[in-house]
């Protein structure tokens, strides 16, 4: 009996198969069983009353045998391999309906929880047609997923049964970081920072090789106007000039406790992974050597160092499912990695949280002999909450508590801040909307200073 009920109530969930009655069948019961009960005031014979529910049971029965058959149908799934955190995605299920039979249908498709389910869908098939049913989702969690199933509820002729069937229609997606801000650096670079306030910072005069004539922007160096172009166009160019190509750059990604403090969208590890591939791309498009590397309390991913575009989809398949993890990060244990791994001089590019980082205390001696052959550059997330605050007025003795503890824990950071910057090893926070811009553009400024 708990099995049977334990079927009848995934049935009603779109999680098997089987048959149905609809709402117009129970409501069709309703009418006549009130039609009899007033009917007893009469005393109609029990023959009567038989007989009718007889008569409606065997015409619903007969709806039933009318409608179309599970081999009467095909299904087909068309839907994006690789989907991007928190962007709406179109899915078309096309049904090919080679029944004589019209029906009005419910679709449930076997979507992950952690996707935004517009289900059920509901609309009509004509006999014999081919119908695509169309709708949106967006994946907030990322990660590899499987789609097996969709789910299909019919009704016959008349409407008083459905039946529901449940079809293999496997797919497998990816859900990979938001890579908006990458593919906005990447068609236009120049317009993509100076949209976001800041400018792409030229390199020392006489430094670099020339590269191309460009319209001109506020903060460029106006002894670089190309006045020849100018005056040809009418409209004032500048000559644009890169540094030597073929650096070394090294992404640390953090996924420790800590990266999973919740922000406005998503959390700290999200932003650092969408930043992380911007830079990457920015640097793979300069023609640098990039090499990435996810840690938390042991070394998670290490993507060997290359060159080239191609790389930059090499990095992202590798890191595109990093999750947070439960334990504290392991400092140490990355930078000694780090000395075995990474020969060459480079930028270690440092994606963590800066209050955690400034405790550890090893990590400051490992750095301080790693400093020695590479640069080193820590981004991290500011924290929102520390600085509202200390910027609150203190109307309760509460808040006055809560903003004398949360200036001491900002005049602590900034002082470790200080001793670290002492030692070469510059800390940077940016809010969480301007992190990939603000790597981007201290990784430009390094290379366009030839600090490498």
């Amino acid at each position: 009996m708990t099995k049977l009920l334990k079927s009848w109530w995934a049935r009603f969930l779109f999680q098997d198969k089987g048959v149905l009655p609809t709402k117009r069948l129970l409501l069709v019961y309703l009418l006549l069983s009130v039609v009899l009960w007033i009917s007893t005031l009469w005393k109609i014979s029990w023959v009567l009353v038989f007989s009718a529910n007889l008569i409606l049971l065997l015409v619903s029965l007969l709806d039933l045998f009318f409608s179309p058959s599970k081999k009467h149908f095909s299904f087909q799934r068309t839907i994006t391999a690789e989907l991007e955190r928190g962007i709406p995605y179109p899915v078309t299920i096309e049904v090919q309906n080679t029944s004589s039979f019209p029906f009005l249908y419910q679709m449930v498709d076997d979507l992950p929880q952690s996707f935004k389910r517009p289900f059920p869908i509901r609309g009509s098939i004509p006999k014999q047609a081919v119908v695509k049913i169309s709708y949106q989702t967006t994946a907030m969690v990322r990660g590899k997923y499987a789609m097996n199933k969709v789910y299909f509820r019919y009704t016959g002729l008349l409407g008083l049964w459905e039946k529901q069937v449940s079809v293999e229609l496997r797919d497998d997606v990816k859900v990979i970081p938001d890579l908006t801000e990458t593919k906005q650096y990447l068609e236009n670079a120049q317009k993509y920072l100076v949209y976001e306030g800041f400018k792409i910072r030229r390199q020392r005069s006489g430094v670099g090789e020339f590269s191309k004539i460009r319209n001109y922007v506020v903060g460029d160096d106006p002894r670089k106007i190309n006045w020849r172009q100018t005056a040809k166009l009418h409209e004032v160019m500048t000559n644009e000039y890169e540094p030597e190509h073929g650096k070394y750059i090294t992404i640390l990604i953090d996924c420790g406790r800590m990266m999973g403090a919740e922000l406005a969208e998503g959390n700290r590890l999200e932003k650092a992974l969408e930043a992380a591939l911007t830079v990457t791309a920015a640097a793979l498009q300069k023609g640098d050597y990039v090499s990435v590397l996810a840690f938390s309390k042991d070394i998670k991913v290490f993507v060997p160092t290359a060159k080239g575009m191609a790389h930059l989809q090499t990095i992202l398949q590798a890191i595109y499912s990093l999750k947070v993890d439960a334990a504290e990060s392991n400092y140490a244990a990355v930078l000694q990695y780090l000395e075995i791994v990474q020969k060459k001089r480079s930028l270690l590019l440092l994606f963590s949280d800066v209050r955690t980082f400034l405790h550890e205390e090893s990590a400051l001696i490992l750095l301080k002999r790693l400093r020695q052959r590479h640069l080193f550059l820590m981004i991290g997330i500011e924290d929102q909450t520390l600085l509202k605050r200390v910027n609150e007025e203190p109307h309760t003795v509460q808040a006055a508590m809560r903003k004398s503890i949360a200036e001491h824990q900002l005049l602590f950071k900034k002082r470790e801040k200080n001793k670290w910057e002492k030692q070469g090893l510059v800390m940077i926070e940016a809010r969480e909307e301007k992190l990939a811009i603000t790597a981007v553009s201290h990784y430009i400024d390094i290379m366009n200073q030839n600090l490498l």
